[in-house]
């Protein structure tokens, strides 16, 4: 059954409560000086039998003080926690695009001040024939409105806006190693994607309000979708709530992590009408007035990402 009221609505009953298989407390309580608008939820549980930690953060969209943003490393890398100082302490910073260890380049579409930053990767060769893939990816966006949508990105660097696919994503492949919007041969519907903010990965888990995992279609974790790992993920309600979770993984102690239709049916039974999966393993990360809420998976701690995704303080 859809779950068609939000997180907000529930605390306003209970300090904690049970969706699905989750039981979620209020933990607003350790993170200093965060405005109403801003919610913070830990889970300690099980999750089909194994143990389970994740965080969740709602935020009202509609709040005029809030903004927000983006921010990649222009050709670096940087722990969110040195993003976070880098950005003037923000109330939350999140992991976000798929990068490159090596050359330290976004292989996901990233949108700042309404400019593309990163794009998407065009062209993916197939293992067993000379062609290639062009594959559209998740991505959500928020508009300078104030409203957020999720949609299946094709990315031209000639361009300004991403082409964006909002019914389903596009399965194409040919010879070109750079392609255009006309090498999709398609005749879906697509249109500008003029977002103010917005910060890609895939594949996209929720589609109307129901589950729905694009992983085969948008070439992520073909094989490896089952697969248990530490979780980025972000959504929206239908009354402009954004929903980002993040769910620890590979820890001492602590869970596995989730699989991709684990996570979706969490951000479904969250309230979420459209959810992606972001950048995950040792890059989940989410930091709130500078605070970690999960365990990074990696031993070094905090990984060093190319890109991050900002709640602030609205700046004149």
């Amino acid at each position: 059954m859809r779950i068609l009221f939000s997180i907000a609505t529930i605390l306003l009953i209970l300090p904690a409560y049970t969706v699905g298989q989750l039981t979620w407390k209020k933990m607003n309580h350790l993170f200093d000086s965060l405005p109403p608008s801003i919610r913070v939820f830990c889970c300690s549980d099980s999750l089909n039998g194994r143990p389970f930690t994740a965080w969740c953060a709602e935020i009202k969209m509609r709040d005029k003080k809030l903004e927000f943003t983006t921010q990649t490393g222009q050709g670096k890398r940087y722990t969110p926690a040195e993003f976070y100082e880098l950005e003037g302490r923000p109330y939350i910073v999140v992991n976000g695009a798929y990068f490159s260890f090596q050359t330290n380049q976004n292989l996901s579409t990233v949108i700042r001040n309404g400019k593309m930053e990163a794009y998407n990767v065009p062209a993916l060769k197939s293992l067993y024939t000379d062609s290639f893939y062009y594959p559209t990816r998740g991505a959500i966006g928020i508009h300078k409105k104030r409203w957020a949508d999720v949609a299946w990105l094709f990315t031209d660097s000639a361009k300004r806006w991403p082409y964006a696919f909002q019914d389903r994503p596009i399965v194409a492949k040919g010879g070109k190693t750079n392609p255009t919007i006309d090498d999709l041969q398609t005749i879906d519907r697509w249109k500008y994607w003029k977002m103010h903010a917005a910060i890609g990965g895939g594949p996209v888990l929720v589609h109307e309000g129901a589950v729905n995992v694009t992983h085969r279609e948008e070439q992520l974790y073909v094989n490896g979708h089952n697969d248990l790992h530490p979780r980025t993920a972000m959504g929206y309600t239908r009354n402009r709530r954004l929903i980002i979770l993040v769910i620890q993984g590979r820890t001492p102690g602590s869970a596995e992590g989730a699989t991709l239709e684990e996570t979706a049916r969490i951000m479904a039974e969250l309230g979420c009408e459209e959810a992606v999966n972001l950048d995950g393993g040792g890059s989940s990360c989410m930091l709130i007035n500078g605070k970690e809420t999960i365990e990074p998976s990696d031993k070094e701690g905090q990984r060093a990402v190319a890109s991050v995704f900002i709640v602030q303080k609205k700046r004149k």
